[in-house]
């Protein structure tokens, strides 16, 4: 059965163009240095993010890690949103591969602020306390909002009076770009490093690149190799990233309009709990009235009846409908209708 699968725009497959890209790429060892469609991928990736360099990498975690690996010493400490994925979805990697306590912010359902960050630096000579190595942005948000530049640029202050650096969590990095209406260099500007994701609503099967200056992506290159990052003849994934930087991103404006068309649709049924100003990308979140009183599995089962994947948000009554290039117009009256049935 071809479901409609909304979990995330992590559950897009390659475009017919990208799998004839891949058949075809020229390839060589990259661990050499000798792919020409990966040394391309990276120029390009670093071009359009406002880096020196870029360095393929074979998934966001991986990327996020590996960042954190190269930047900081084992026992300093990292400030970041209690929220962001770094914390949340990549499996306590921090203290296993950089060795580093993460320090969190409560953020509700804002973002980081400047004035937060700067409560929590830590860079006196007390031996009671870990120093601060890295400040941990994330940028668009995996709670489907967006930072705003001006944001980012208060913190980026905040991190040069204290010489810290700055790792941007950009998974969605074009996502937030297209929210804005600017270039995703306008957001890079205001950090030391940044990794964003080639599959997701891009489309490419595998991989995201890490970026930055010339000395830390090199670092960062002989770091990879240690975390089993070393990959061989992987311009045939490379030859889909190209793909997904070149044209894919250009389209996001289609699935932020997508789940705007969804969160009105949805919110025109009774009962439905949304607030559709906070549809900043291609995400849509909302509950129910009814919510607390039905269990959210009965939900998940009746959707996926009618053809249609779904999950809930963890611990809460509510549900995240994600966008991406498979969903069309067709699909979200599909989908309307059915969550209209169930609580009918």
């Amino acid at each position: 059965m071809n479901y409609i699968d909304l979990r995330s725009d992590t559950v897009t497959w390659p475009t017919d163009d990208m799998r004839t890209a891949m058949a075809n790429a020229l390839v060589g060892d990259d661990v050499y240095g000798d792919d020409p469609t990966v040394r391309e991928l990276e120029l390009y990736a670093a071009s359009i993010s406002g880096k020196e360099a870029a360095l393929f990498v074979p998934s966001g975690t991986f990327g996020n890690q590996l960042a954190l690996f190269t930047h900081c010493g084992r026992g300093t400490e990292v400030i970041l949103d209690e929220n962001s994925h770094i914390v949340q979805h990549e499996a306590g990697a921090p203290s296993i591969i950089a060795g580093v306590q993460l320090r969190t912010i409560d953020c509700g359902k804002g973002m980081l602020e400047a004035n937060s960050v700067l409560a929590r630096i830590r860079m006196t000579a007390d031996i009671h306390e870990p120093k601060t190595s890295l400040i941990c942005l994330e940028n668009a948000h995996s709670n489907g909002k967006v930072m705003s530049l001006q944001t980012m640029e208060d913190i980026r202050r905040c991190a040069d009076r204290n010489h810290l650096p700055i790792h941007l969590d950009g998974a969605r990095l074009f996502n937030a770009a297209a929210s804005l209406g600017v270039q995703a260099k306008d957001i890079t500007q205001y950090v030391d490093s940044v990794m964003f994701c080639l599959s997701k609503g891009l489309c490419a099967p595998v991989g995201s690149i890490l970026a930055g200056n010339r000395k830390f992506i090199e670092e960062a290159r002989a770091k990879r190799k240690i975390m089993g990052g070393g990959l061989r003849q992987a311009g045939i994934l490379a030859a889909a990233g190209l793909i997904a930087l070149k044209e894919m991103r250009l389209r996001l404006d289609a699935d932020h309009e997508n789940a705007k068309i969804l969160a009105t649709r949805l919110s025109e049924i009774k009962g439905i709990i949304i607030d559709i100003a906070d549809v900043q990308i291609n995400m849509v979140y909302f509950s129910h009235e009814k919510n607390p009183s039905i269990d959210s599995e009965a939900f998940i089962e009746f959707m996926k009846e009618k053809g249609i994947l779904v999950n809930a948000c963890d611990g809460e009554f509510r549900y995240r409908f994600v966008t991406h290039f498979w969903i069309d117009r067709v699909h979200i009256e599909k989908i309307v209708q059915a969550v209209r049935d169930f609580y009918a």
